[in-house]
């Protein structure tokens, strides 16, 4: 199981990454984390600004509508009938 880490490490991690005196790698290092997730957290946070980090299990509120529209999508596909399954196969109409 990957290691958790609190937002406000996070944050932190973002930030002295921004600061011009180190490299990401640098910081990676100092913090013990992997270049390649702290590259993450930046996007993360690109992306969701203040919405980024919502905790286990939680989502923001962009990722909990795309689940919403999902379950809404599934609910809605099996109604939706096809026009293959309307006619019988080699009927007539076709030629």
């Amino acid at each position: 199981m990957p290691k958790q880490y609190p937002k406000e490490f996070k944050r932190e991690a973002i930030r002295l990454s921004n600061l011009n005196d180190r490299t990401c790698v640098e910081v990676a290092d100092e913090l013990g984390i992997r270049v390649k997730l702290l590259y993450r957290w930046r996007r993360q946070a690109r992306e969701d600004g203040e919405e980024a980090f919502p905790g286990k299990g939680n989502q923001t509120p962009k990722q909990a509508r795309i689940s919403e529209l999902e379950r809404e999508n599934r609910r809605l596909m099996p109604e939706i009938p096809t026009e293959t399954s309307t006619k019988a196969p080699y009927s007539r109409t076709q030629w």
